[in-house]
Parts: structure tokens; sequence; C-alpha cells
């Protein structure tokens, strides 16, 4: 007897492109789904651009360098 194929819930992040005050741009910046919820009536980007200032924030701490100030994000 085969078994039935279950549904894929779909990708489990969102990728975003980067762009910071100082010119340099990062590509392809995971975000995962379950921090984009949309249910308050935030918009995608705002909380994208929370999420990745978090990762950005993780990070500088772990490296002891400081990223500049993100100027644009968008949906890669």
């Amino acid at each position: 007897m085969a078994r039935k194929k279950s549904k894929s819930k779909g990708p489990a992040f969102v990728v975003f492109n980067v762009e910071y005050e100082d010119g340099s741009v990062t590509s392809n910046r995971r975000v995962p789904n379950e921090l984009l919820d949309q249910t308050f009536g935030a918009k995608l980007e705002d909380l994208a651009l929370n999420a990745i200032s978090d990762q950005d924030n993780e990070i500088a701490q772990l490296s002891g360098q400081r990223r500049p100030k993100i100027k644009k994000i968008t949906r890669a």
C-alpha cells in the first residue's frame, strides 16, 4: 500500500537584501517565518528590519565590531 505524500509547509525562511548607510550590501539574509507574523498589522519590512537588526547586534557582540545602521531592506 502506498503512502500519501505530505504537503510541504513552504519555506521556513524569507530572504532579504540589506543595504547599510556606509554603502555596503549583504545579500540573502534569512529571517525565520515565525518572526514575520503579520497578525497585529505590522508591515513585513518592519518585522524583517527588527529581526535583522537583532541578528546584527548579536554578531557585533560576538565579533566586537559594530555594523553600520541599516539604510534599506528589500525582499530578495
